[in-house]
């Protein structure tokens, strides 16, 4: 008996084991099912932000902590697209959820994602490493990571970056490690953008890699002329700017809006453009004289 109560805990711990199930992300959706009322994990090795359309809301139970995610569904769901997000590096992965009843049925193993080996390497980034010195003494070398080397400019990075972001599908989307979302500035006023032409100008996003911010601005025609897009018509401090296409149409055709990406450096696109004149009106300026006559009277 005694021999009975040593190994009925190994035995039990062993029934505990559960096996998981891989899923490689090689940029096409992932179907993911769930069962109604059990909760299934998705582990990812890294912190997302998760998209998910609002009519989830009451059925579909989210979070994520600690590079996992916890799937709960209170109801059937037909398929569903959810977008994980990467907060670190921008990279987007998709999976497709559907919710069935799982009574009488055993319970989903956790599903964990690793990359496959067709992910993309993103833009290209090498460590710049010293082969000088082949006998350095190892017992130098720190924790750190080496510097680096990015064989693409930085603002031609970002500003791809942004317009996929904008124009592409997003599992196309090329992870940028390092890149952050800007806060919101869609409140920002950019009438002076481009003065001399006829256009109204919408923040639309931002992201940040190292000092640099690339800004998106959606630019629209408000003349009955096509316009020919020139970026020595912009005004702000810009070390770089690219319109996504060459021209406007005329106001109230689909070719009536465009995007110009703007490329500014340790500087917000509000601290870089000029200042908004408000107009004056000279008027409000004169003083009445309450003396008969006016001044030329006395």
């Amino acid at each position: 008996m005694r021999r009975l109560n040593l190994f009925l805990p190994l035995w039990l711990g062993c029934s505990a084991v559960q096996a998981v199930e891989l899923m490689p992300w090689e940029r096409l959706p992932l179907a993911v099912p769930l069962h109604v009322d059990q909760e299934r994990i998705v582990f990812i090795d890294q912190n997302v932000r998760v998209g998910a359309p609002r009519s989830l809301g009451d059925t579909l139970r989210i979070q994520s902590t600690g590079g996992a995610l916890y799937l709960r569904a209170s109801a059937p769901i037909e398929p569903t697209r959810l977008h994980l997000q990467d907060v670190r590096t921008g990279e987007i992965i998709l999976i497709d959820i559907t919710a069935t009843d799982g009574q009488g049925q055993p319970a989903l193993e956790p599903v964990k994602i690793v990359k496959g080996t067709g992910t993309s390497m993103g833009y290209r980034e090498t460590p710049e490493t010293d082969t000088s010195d082949s006998d350095a003494d190892p017992s130098l070398t720190t924790s750190e990571s080496p510097p680096v080397s990015r064989q693409t400019p930085i603002p031609v990075v970002l500003i791809r970056y942004a317009a996929q972001n904008l124009y592409a599908p997003l599992r196309t989307v090329e992870p940028l490690p390092g890149v952050l979302q800007v806060k919101s500035l869609r409140d920002l006023d950019l009438t002076g953008l481009m003065p001399t032409q006829p256009v109204t100008g919408q923040w639309l996003g931002a992201w940040q890699l190292e000092d640099h911010t690339v800004s998106a601005v959606k630019l629209q025609n408000r003349a009955a002329m096509p316009i020919a897009l020139d970026p020595r018509e912009l005004r702000g401090d810009f070390i770089s700017a690219a319109f996504q296409h060459p021209h406007l149409g005329p106001t109230g055709f689909a070719s009536d809006t465009t995007v110009v990406y703007l490329v500014t450096r340790g500087r917000s696109l509000a601290q870089a453009l000029p200042p908004v004149l408000s107009p004056v009106d000279a008027s409000t300026a004169l003083t009445v004289s309450t003396v008969p006559g006016g001044d030329h009277d006395q």
